[in-house]
């Protein structure tokens, strides 16, 4: 298959914002799409390879111009004058492929199997000279490619493709590709999609019609599955109305999720960005191979990180550069301990645990977890519908260092990558949002040459609104637990997209929490609100884009908080 008739069904699904639209577009071109060509599946979502798998692309701006600029003979100056002008570097590789200085006679007509060949040379290239050797397989694409071409190689290559499109579309265009379309056909592809985040995979059982294959799909150990997620609910009293009498009731730990897979001697660990972070905590693999029995599963933790001292539990930020740290592990250890909380089964000795109530799946944690305090230990839990107890056990949480509770259905399932109505988590009036920076401001004076002022953005469906600006609770000098001016600022600066004078503007990836005093209504930001006094509290690199707070979720803490 040719790229040029990918790069033309990204054109049509980015000329319309409609879902609906998107989905009669994208199920036409999924109707014709061959089975030889079903790793077009990863293109669509800017991947090279199924979710779960760690090999992404990883093309910095800086490379990406070199190579505009070997294979359209323009210098790298202009092309950032012309980034800077767009805010778009496919756009400026589409213009400078139009006029074109020099054509080579290595073009030739681009394929899917070339394009994904070379990208897929990309993550494996390591050591000495690897720069030119990247630089050579992406001009080698680019020299070859039409203008509409490049544009949506070099939006590729930086992770932009800016189609809009999710997951959840090419769920309902694969529907009415191949199926009749109702809610039972969804959740069936939908949970094929949960078991083996492989869109292309589920494709190709979709492309032969029958349902039933989907059967086939099921939970592999050692292949990272999206974890479920909690809805937020303001008191205890509205969780037991949601819930019902009956409730599983635990911690809210103030840590990073950590899914553990054994099968037989070999484990390994995610966090729920599906990063592979095995080596980054060794004391974990030893603790479950000694106190967990079963010769395969897959556990739903969170890591919390403790004083070794006092024992007191830290916050997230403390503990949070062991995700990312590759070396000097063993001092990390020392200085960082851990401690993991189980708090639900996925599967354990050959059998998927998704479809077992909840009050099953706690009982077997229960019975497979040999607690060891500040090792392992399964989480801490009541069953109740007593709302004193349920209080108690609330104010409990707090006075150890966490951040609330959850509370949970003790007949619900477990649901991969949804943020599900029967698991809730309450936590303290402080007021807080997860958000992504989008933009930020050069500082002056003694801030002069670090970015100082960041603009913060909610969610709406595939567009990021804003809805202020932060610089209070970033610290100038290195403190215990925060984050510097210099640090943020060397985190940022390689996603910026576009600059006016001391602006800048921000490829949304990094995830902030951030505390504030109220939400005010404001025609100043085009999610309609702005936040009063808003701190910067911790810097998420477990979350992404995907988790952050949605402008429904904004307008209903307004209303809550003008009821009060």
């Amino acid at each position: 298959m040719k790229y040029q008739k990918l790069a033309e069904l990204y054109e049509k699904l980015s000329s319309t914002t409609k879902r609906l639209e998107k989905i009669e577009i994208l199920s036409s071109f999924l109707k014709d799409l061959s089975e030889k060509d079903k790793d077009v599946l990863y293109l669509l979502l800017g991947n090279i390879y199924p979710e779960y798998d760690e090999k992404k692309i990883g093309i910095s701006n800086q490379l990406t111009i070199k190579a505009i600029s070997k294979a359209t003979g323009t210098q790298n100056t202009k092309i950032v004058q012309e980034w800077k002008f767009l805010g778009d570097l496919g756009k400026v590789s589409e213009k400078l492929t139009k006029n074109k200085k020099q054509v080579t006679l290595q073009s030739h007509v681009l394929t899917i199997n070339k394009v994904l060949e070379n990208l897929r040379k990309l993550p494996d290239l390591v050591g000495k000279g690897t720069v030119g050797k990247k630089l050579s397989l992406i001009t080698e694409l680019l020299t070859s490619a039409t203008p509409l071409e490049a544009l949506y190689l070099v939006r590729t290559l930086i992770g932009d493709l800016r189609i809009g499109l999710k997951e959840s579309t090419i769920r309902e265009s694969i529907v009415i590709a191949f199926f009749n379309k109702d809610k039972e056909t969804s959740k069936i592809i939908q949970e094929a999609i949960d078991k083996s985040n492989d869109i292309s995979a589920v494709f190709v059982i979709a492309k032969k019609g029958k349902l039933k294959d989907f059967e086939k799909i099921s939970l592999v150990v050692g292949k990272p599955i999206k974890v479920m997620l909690a809805q937020k609910v303001s008191s205890i009293e509205d969780g037991f109305k949601a819930l019902g009498e009956n409730v599983g009731i635990e911690y809210k730990y103030d840590g990073f999720r950590l899914i553990i897979h054994k099968k037989e001697k070999e484990i390994n660990l995610f966090t729920r960005r599906l990063e592979n972070v095995t080596k980054q905590f060794p004391e974990v693999v030893a603790y479950v191979k000694e106190y967990v029995k079963g010769d395969s599963f897959i556990l739903d933790t969170e890591a919390v990180g403790f004083d070794r001292k006092t024992k007191e539990y830290k916050p997230f930020q403390e503990v949070s550069q062991r995700i990312k740290r590759k070396y000097n592990i063993e001092e990390l250890q020392k200085k960082l301990p851990i401690e993991i909380n189980v708090f639900d089964i996925i599967y354990y000795n050959g059998k998927s645990q998704l479809n077992e109530p909840f009050k099953k799946r706690t009982a077997l944690i229960k019975k497979i977890i040999k607690n060891q305090k500040y090792k392992i230990v399964s989480s801490k839990q009541i069953i109740t519908s007593d709302l004193k107890k349920a209080e108690e056990f609330y104010k409990k949480s707090l006075e150890d260092n966490q951040e609330g509770i959850m509370m949970k259905n003790l007949d619900a399932i477990y649901q991969p990558g949804s943020r599900v109505g029967h698991m809730l988590k309450i936590k303290p009036e402080e007021r807080d949002l997860d958000l992504v920076i989008t933009g930020a401001e050069y500082g002056t004076g003694k801030r002069s040459g670090w970015l100082s002022s960041f603009i913060l953005s909610c969610k709406n469906k595939d567009e990021f609104l804003e809805i202020g600006k932060v610089g209070t609770g970033i610290t100038e000098k290195v403190e215990s637990g925060k984050v510097t001016f210099d640090e943020l600022t060397k985190k940022v600066k390689p996603l910026i997209i576009k600059e006016h004078g001391r602006q800048v503007t921000i490829k949304p990836k990094i995830v902030v929490t951030i505390t504030y005093q109220e939400i005010q209504k404001s025609p100043n930001y085009s999610s309609g609100f702005a936040l009063r006094f808003p701190r910067f509290t911790a810097l998420r690199i477990d979350r992404n884009t995907e988790d952050i707070t949605t402008l429904n979720e904004v307008k209903k803490d307004y209303e809550k908080q003008k009821r009060n």
